[in-house]
């Protein structure tokens, strides 16, 4: 156990706790940023989360919070709290690389939209965390700024793209954070660092930031902006802060809800464990059956319930963002070398579609079924992607038909896992390309969803799966061998444009939850420090 600091416990209570905090006078907000600083400085040595620090700024901005109090102005609903934000997110004075060392002097003009937001709310922004090149893969590694470890296991990733943002959240350096999300970027890291994260509807919050903005095009799948944090009314109140931003070229935005409002005991759920591509780990099937066991114990109507063909959804979503030879990225790369996750999907990705077929027939005669089955979806060009942005039309009816058509009637709600397994070794994506259909369906459907953590994976849960031939079986074999003790969290989606939805139910979960004693938390008083697990 770390001994704590002075001011440590600051570093413990949730963005709404310490914005209340300052407002009442009972700490400083020089003094809540001055903790937040100094464990940032604690644990990053280790974690490698913040990769962008504005310390001085922060505490100048900290100080300058302090002086508008004193004087008796009105204070907005984030005075004075310090927050993290995702590399990638415009912020005049600071780069915005995406994790290419080609744009290590890219410094923006403007800061991004949903960054000013929180801004002009009075956040003050402590530093910005670390990505996968290009956002592109389900770890934070890159050939600029290093690696980023998971705060619960060093051995393994915080995930991505959003990890340097889920890793110092849940190390306590940060109350709240801004990350993006186009294949589960927000709920992945959420999922292997044990905190609470939500992707709203698209397009709800469309990603602005400049590499998206010129790659994705407002297509059928878009990146979005979402919060993070320790707590679902710090997301409640983010995405009151956020998610009412127009655009000409968008349809605006349906109001928010509120959660509060929200009688989860009227609330028709639906719950699977099981996406039919990769078997879940034991604690991942669990923590989703004690969630629907809490709904049900609330009054909801709980029933499980499958999605219509996820492999099929699987398949739209990497058609789509591959097809014309992987444009998108092959642009973004241009002038940096692809990282070892992601360079073989990348250089298939631009070989002829007779070409895939061919390494594909190579790989079914080798049993490596699972890469074969992804191969099967690459190397499509730009006028079959028009066909498949039909055929998404086609599936997004089919889901919401299936919603409509449950037992019991129409759905509100959907639980599952995140990702069919705890956080993975390092280096584990390369085999790993996606955590299964689990994310990526709601991206392909723009539905809102977020994460909420349960549970730990107990010791006798962290069992090996069969060996076998198969690499990716492999790769998932290694996930599950010594992971007791890593937190396990689950997804709950909503309909468009019902975040509040959402929200009330992950609330409703959260706040039984934290009665166990296997809540996954690392700040909370008796809770662990950095890379120490039971």
């Amino acid at each position: 156990m770390a001994s704590h600091a002075p001011t440590d416990w600051l570093t413990r209570l949730s963005a709404t706790q310490l914005a209340a905090l300052i407002a009442r006078g009972d700490a400083s907000a020089v003094e809540v940023v001055q903790a937040h600083i100094e464990r940032i400085a604690q644990v990053n040595p280790t974690i490698n989360a913040v990769v962008v620090t504005r310390f001085e700024q922060a505490l100048r901005e900290a100080a300058a919070a302090d002086a508008k109090r004193a004087r008796g102005d009105p204070l907005a609903p984030l005075h004075g709290v310090p927050i993290t934000i995702k590399e990638c997110l415009d912020l005049v004075g600071t780069p915005a690389t995406f994790g290419m060392p080609s744009r290590r002097n890219d410094y923006p003009q403007a800061n991004d939209l949903y960054v000013q937001r929180l801004l002009d709310a009075g956040a003050v922004v402590v530093g910005k965390t670390n990505v996968p090149q290009a956002l592109i893969y389900n770890e934070s590694s890159n050939a600029l700024y290093g690696r980023t470890n998971n705060p619960w296991d060093i051995a393994r990733t915080p995930g991505g793209s959003s990890g340097g943002e889920g890793a110092i959240i849940a190390a306590g350096g940060s109350p709240l954070g801004l990350g993006t999300d186009i294949g589960g970027s927000l709920r992945l890291p959420a999922a292997f660092c044990g905190i609470v994260s939500l992707k709203p509807t698209s397009p709800r919050t469309h990603d602005y930031s400049r590499f998206s903005e010129q790659s994705f095009e407002f297509g059928p799948i878009a990146s979005v902006v979402g919060p993070m944090a320790r707590d679902v009314a710090d997301l409640a109140l983010t995405m009151q802060l956020i998610g009412t931003l127009s655009h000409p070229r968008l349809p605006s935005p349906q109001p928010l809800g509120d959660p509060n409002a929200v009688d989860v005991s009227r609330l028709r759920v639906g719950f699977f464990t099981h996406d039919g591509l990769m078997q879940p780990s034991p604690a991942v099937a669990r923590a989703v059956h004690e969630a629907a066991a809490i709904l049900r114990a609330a009054g909801a109507q709980v029933t499980e319930w499958m999605p219509p063909d996820l492999h099929r959804a699987t398949g739209l979503y990497i058609r789509l963002l591959t097809a014309n030879g992987a444009s998108l990225f092959r642009a973004a790369l241009a002038r940096d070398k692809a990282e070892p996750q992601i360079a073989a999907l990348y250089w298939l990705a631009q070989r002829s579609r007779r070409t895939v077929q061919r390494i594909r027939c190579a790989l079914v005669l080798l049993r490596q079924m699972k890469f074969a089955e992804q191969l099967g979806n690459v190397g499509f060009s730009a006028e079959d992607a028009q066909h498949f942005s039909a055929e998404a039309d086609g599936y997004r009816q089919a889901f919401a038909a299936a919603m409509a058509r449950a037992d019991g009637g129409p759905l509100d709600v959907v639980l599952s896992p995140a990702c069919f397994s705890p956080a993975w070794p390092h280096g584990a994506s390369r085999e790993l390309i996606t955590g299964g259909a689990y994310c990526i369906v709601y991206n392909l459907l723009g539905y809102p969803a977020g994460v909420v953590p349960v549970t730990r994976v107990r010791p006798g849960e962290a069992i090996a799966r069969p060996r076998s031939l198969d690499v990716v079986d492999m790769a998932a074999r290694r996930v599950d061998i010594g992971s007791a003790g890593l937190p396990v969290g689950v997804q709950v989606a909503a309909r468009p444009w019902q975040e509040h939805v959402a929200l009330a139910v992950m609330q409703v979960i959260q706040d039984e939850v934290r009665k166990r004693e296997d809540y996954p938390t690392m700040v909370r008083e008796g809770g662990e420090s950095v890379g120490e697990r039971e």
